[in-house]
């Protein structure tokens, strides 16, 4: 075996550091050298011990992953501890079936097995077969191509891929517009009565000839647009005379509940297939149809069709005790995976969580570790940690492109034994972005019920819903998630009028011990209500906010919902367009929080939107300003008819005296009032990605697209 080598660090051809076990730095021959190598052009009937094949041929890499998998444990059979490393060269690896780990493949503390590119190389694992043979179809836009196996019933994939980029799947109306329902089959009388029944969600009416008897309407998919959700629907039939249209599985809330701001589009039938980018698929025929984006040449493109829902899955067994240790995987490709829609259940839930898979999937994992990876061009949620995974990191990774969202840690349901929780888990330095491209709800990254985990030093940005949601109980049950640290991210450009009730950073639930610190959160916004920054939402419970800096919402830097005696200090909350700075909704008994030592610059909106009536909170050491003047207080009231009240007494207004507000440079002067009342300048250049320019650089790679607030032209 080849020395030990600690920690492969590489991004993209770029070593970043290698250390050996004498804390030296690795020569660059170091780098190549491993126990086993797999590569495009190799064998699995080789020994795998080589770079490259031999000049006989009779010897080199391993063809596949499963086969280097296979050796280590060959290897660690006559050799047991672990510490076995794997080299892939470069190229693209097609895989029909996920690479599956289990205990058997585990490496020990000290010695992780490693899976890792070869110096300077890119492998990428890819779940997506070519489609090749494109025909322009007469005159017009649109070329074909035959998928094969999809007439046969092998498979019907619903995702495209054109050099790279996603396609849509063909819909009315073209994207981004969409249709307004005319109300339910029947009218909502008694709205308890209609949460219990079915029939309110068997389908709803439709305006004009907004909905037709479309060809291929058995593949059709109508995406329905709730509050903070959207469902996905197989249509079961139309009746174009009563202008109803009947779906085959149900939605979690009635048709009509949300009354007017309810929005649908339908999708993959070919008489929607008028616009670049646009396709659809007959599955009689297998004959693939797509309308070119200018530029896109289908002759030379790289056509890809995902045909897996899951690339890589460690699968232990937590309530066995078995599980799957010690891997580490860094600098390897995961791309090209796709989504299912399957008859009669539910495909509907906050923050897309019904998802029952992801690209990379864990179950039973410790100290299992992706560093320096890319996640990208998936069907649902990219990495999840899932039951029973415990002390695993996923560090510097690029995630991207994504159908729901990047990272799930934990379960919607809290299992009774400790060992098969999830927990103490770190996603550290991750780019996530471009998310919830098919089902609009995931989010950057959701933590559920699970507790101690760390997301810190993460850039979150160009999603449909919430940055982070973390908490997964309503209400004051007792603590599911707790002590989990959201600490120096910069989560940004999400909602972009999509789906309501959504913030930056998400909260659910007694949460002891969890943290919000030194996030930098800006360009949020709701379709109706929400858009804020720090959203503390049902239950939301003994959650300290400090040191975030949150600007340009919709509606409130901070909101809660309703919670108990929650800490917000030391934060620059402003530029709120809607409704306050801070705003707090419902009333309650107990003390719903200390807000103090903030600075709170009231512009557009007025310092303190909501209920404020019972006065069960505490506000002081605050430094409000609002630069156009007219500042007021809730019940119109003057700074201090507010003070007299008994709230803020020791609050100022005044100029905080910012360094650019207007061009959101919260540094503050030296002479700044804000500090006299204890409040301690925020560096905000800590939140966001760390690392070497290569990396820190990458968003300005990937630029968010424009966002606008209300009362923005």
């Amino acid at each position: 075996m080849k020395p030990h080598v600690a920690r492969l660090c590489l991004f993209g051809a770029v070593v970043v550091s290698l250390l050996v076990t004498t804390g030296s730095v690795a020569p660059a021959a170091a780098l190549a050298e491993a126990d086993f190598y797999v590569a495009a052009d190799g064998n699995d009937a080789w020994s795998g011990t080589l770079a490259e094949p031999n000049a006989e041929k009779t010897d080199g890499p391993f063809a596949t992953i499963a086969a280097a998998r296979d050796a280590v444990r060959r290897a660690m059979a006559d050799k047991p501890g672990g510490g076995f490393r794997v080299l892939l060269r470069g190229g693209v690896y097609r895989i029909d079936e996920p690479i599956v780990f289990g205990p058997e493949d585990s490496g020990r503390e000290g010695a992780p097995n490693t899976y890792a590119a070869y110096p300077g190389e890119k492998p990428v694992v890819s779940g997506g077969l070519p489609v090749t043979g494109w025909k322009k179809q007469g005159d017009g836009p649109v070329w074909t191509a035959v998928v094969p196996g999809v007439k046969e019933g092998e498979w019907y994939p619903r995702s495209l891929f054109v050099g790279g980029k996603r396609a849509i799947p063909a819909r009315t109306p073209n994207a981004p517009d969409v249709l307004f329902p005319a109300g339910p089959i029947e009218p909502l009388k008694d709205r308890n009565a209609a949460r219990r029944s079915p029939d309110s969600r068997r389908g709803f009416r439709f305006k004009d000839e907004d909905v037709k008897p479309w060809g291929q309407l058995d593949e059709a998919v109508l995406v329905y647009y709730h509050s903070w959700t959207t469902s996905r629907h197989r249509v079961k039939s139309i009746d174009p005379a009563g202008k109803i249209v009947m779906l085959d599985n149900p939605p979690n809330w009635p048709f009509g509940w949300w009354g007017d701001n309810e929005r649908y589009y339908v999708e993959n039938f070919p008489e929607a297939l008028d616009a670049p980018g646009e396709f659809t698929l007959d599955p009689k025929t297998g004959v693939l149809s797509y309308y070119p984006r200018k530029g896109e040449d289908l002759t030379a493109a790289e056509v890809i069709m995902p045909r897996l829902r899951e690339l890589l899955v460690l699968r232990g067994d937590a309530a066995a005790g078995k599980f799957v240790q010690q891997l580490d995987f860094q600098d390897i490709s995961f791309q090209y995976t796709d989504w299912e829609m399957p008859r009669g259940t539910k495909v509907d839930s906050q923050a897309a969580a019904f998802l029952d898979t992801a690209t990379v999937l864990a179950d039973g994992a410790t100290a299992c570790d992706f560093r320096q990876c890319e996640i990208a061009r998936t069907g649902g949620y990219a990495l999840w940690y899932r039951h029973g995974c415990k002390a695993n990191t996923v560090e510097q990774c690029h995630i991207h492109d994504l159908g729901a969202g990047a990272v799930r840690l934990g379960e919607m349901g809290l299992p009774g034994r400790e060992q098969e929780q999830t927990g103490g888990n770190t996603v550290h330095n991750c780019f996530l972005h471009d998310g919830g491209n098919v089902f609009h709800a995931g989010v950057g990254v959701w933590i559920g019920r699970s507790s101690n985990n760390a997301l810190t030093n993460c850039e979150i940005a160009n999603f449909l819903y919430s940055g982070v949601s973390v908490g997964w109980s309503w209400g004051y049950a007792p603590s599911s998630a707790n002590h989990n640290r959201i600490e120096h991210n910069h989560i940004h450009h999400l909602g972009y009028s999509q789906l309501s009730d959504m913030g930056g950073i998400y909260t659910l639930g007694v949460s002891p011990g969890t943290v919000l610190r030194g996030n930098r959160i800006h360009d949020v916004c709701s379709y109706i209500y929400g858009g804020w920054g720090l959203y503390t939402d049902e239950g939301s419970t003994d959650i300290v906010m400090e040191d975030n800096v949150v600007y340009r919402v919709k509606d409130a830097a901070f909101h809660q919902h309703y919670g108990k005696e929650n800490v917000v200090r030391n934060n620059v909350l402003s530029f709120s367009a809607t409704y306050g700075q801070i705003r707090r909704s419902r009333q309650e008994e107990h003390s719903s929080f200390t807000i103090e030592r903030n600075v709170i610059y009231c512009t557009p909106a007025q310092p303190l939107g909501g209920n404020w009536g019972n006065g069960n909170f505490k506000l002081d050491y605050n430094c409000y300003f609002r630069p156009e003047g007219g500042l007021e207080f809730p019940g119109g009231l003057s700074f201090e008819q507010w003070q007299a009240k008994g709230h803020d007494r020791h609050s100022i207004v005044a100029d905080p005296q910012f360094a650019d507000a207007a061009a959101f440079d919260f540094r503050l002067a030296e002479d700044s009032p804000a500090l006299k009342l204890g409040f301690k300048p925020i560096d905000t250049t800590k939140a966001g990605l760390t690392g070497p320019p290569e990396w820190t650089e990458l968003p300005k790679k990937h630029p968010p697209p424009p966002l606008k607030l209300p009362g923005e032209e």
